[in-house]
């Protein structure tokens, strides 16, 4: 028996940030019906067909659940998702702010009816406050909670490289629910969750926004590099490897001196003798690390670092990555089903070791309406299948 076997899920979602919370859901065991508007669905479906056919983003983030196709603005959408909810444990949303207000299943509507029900409510800047009603998405955000001003080289700020802020909410929205069932499991109460993305990256900030308290000037942006840890990032070898490396401490800054660069006296060397040093001398000590670096090839230049103790790793790309030594040794690439056929896919990183799996299927847009209002009671032509401009 999976963790949240029983528990069903039922997610008025789209995009990332809701869709990554259920998917997780989901991996848990968890029954997760998806609402989505018919004819187009989630408009993360459209976002690419780079795996295999299908979104990169939605393949992604919805593996394991059923597709229920409702169109929110017909009469007929109200009795239906009621339905859904008197038999669900969750509900989860990251519709537009309002949205479930004029749908009538306002916050305080649905704890009336519902008062088990754990409301999970994800939006961009939350309730209340001058920004509840802005528009959210996730480099906006990335903006506004100050991740660009610290991320990018000293010349222009740069982007994550993933949805970095919707990541944030999405994994707060998960274990906040799993906090919650734990709750009602004593209290027999649901409860209500709201998560904005705005503040689940902000608290992900909270290195450079105690950094520069007070005033205090920020992190510089140091691109692939730590802004105030020295040496820390991307090095090459002599043959073009690329070694990312890092020094915590003054014992690893000796055994770099001598297993790795070969010249014990550096240690002692005012000018590098306390990170904050280093950090002020950086260019004079990249200079004489580039020159040794220089004479040697990427596997003895992390010989060198093995022997001494110093983190490392390689800058791999993404089928570097697909075939990653220790990944594979894990089994950490498993199979799941789409409308497609078969495609891989990572293994859940975190559930108990004697219940990991892959996860279930990824659902073609409304595959599971008929058998979802069969088992509501409802006749098959219940839903009108035209879909508002």
């Amino acid at each position: 028996m999976l963790p949240l076997e029983g528990i069903t899920v039922v997610s008025l979602e789209q995009a990332i940030a809701a869709p990554l919370a259920t998917r997780h859901l989901a991996d848990m065991g968890a029954r997760v019906i998806k609402i989505e508007r018919p004819g187009t669905g989630d408009f993360a479906r459209g976002y690419d067909t780079r795996a295999r056919g299908m979104s990169s983003h939605f393949v992604w983030t919805n593996r394991g659940k059923q597709s229920l196709a409702l169109d929110l603005k017909q009469d007929t959408a109200p009795p239906v998702l009621q339905a859904l909810l008197a038999r669900a444990d969750v509900l989860v949303q990251n519709l537009a702010p309002g949205a479930m207000a004029r749908l009538g299943m306002g916050v305080e509507d649905l704890r009336h009816r519902y008062p088990a029900l754990i409301q999970c409510n994800i939006s961009g800047y939350g309730p209340g406050g001058p920004y509840s009603d802005k528009k959210a998405y996730d480099l906006l955000i990335q903006a506004e909670a100050g991740f660009l001003s610290v991320t990018g080289t000293p010349e222009a700020s740069v982007k994550a490289g993933i949805s970095i802020a919707d990541i944030a909410a999405g994994m707060y929205a998960y274990s906040s629910v799993m906090a919650a069932l734990i709750q009602r499991g004593r209290t027999g109460k649901g409860s209500v969750i709201e998560v904005s993305m705005l503040e689940a990256l902000t608290e992900w900030m909270g290195f450079p926004l105690m950094y520069a308290m007070d005033g205090a000037a920020p992190p510089a942006r140091a691109g692939a590099a730590h802004a105030t840890i020295y040496p820390y990032g991307p090095f090459a070898a002599g043959d073009g490897t690329v070694i990312v490396l890092g020094l915590q401490n003054e014992r690893e800054w000796q055994a770099f001196c001598n297993d790795v660069l070969g010249d014990p006296s550096l240690a002692s060397d005012p000018r590098f003798s306390s990170n904050p040093l280093r950090v002020e001398n950086a260019s004079a000590l990249r200079t004489l690390m580039e020159a040794c670096f220089a004479k040697l090839s990427g596997a003895e230049l992390v010989a060198r670092l093995e022997k001494g103790g110093i983190a490392n790793a390689r800058l791999r790309d993404m089928s570097e990555v697909w075939s990653h030594p220790q990944l594979q040794a894990r089994g950490r690439f498993g199979s799941v089903e789409g409308p497609k056929g078969p495609m891989p896919t990572l293994m859940p990183p975190a559930m108990p070791d004697d219940q990991m799996r892959a996860g279930g299927s990824v659902p073609e847009l409304g595959a599971d309406t008929q058998a979802l209002l069969q088992e509501l009671g409802f006749p098959p032509d219940f839903l009108c299948t035209h879909t508002p401009d």
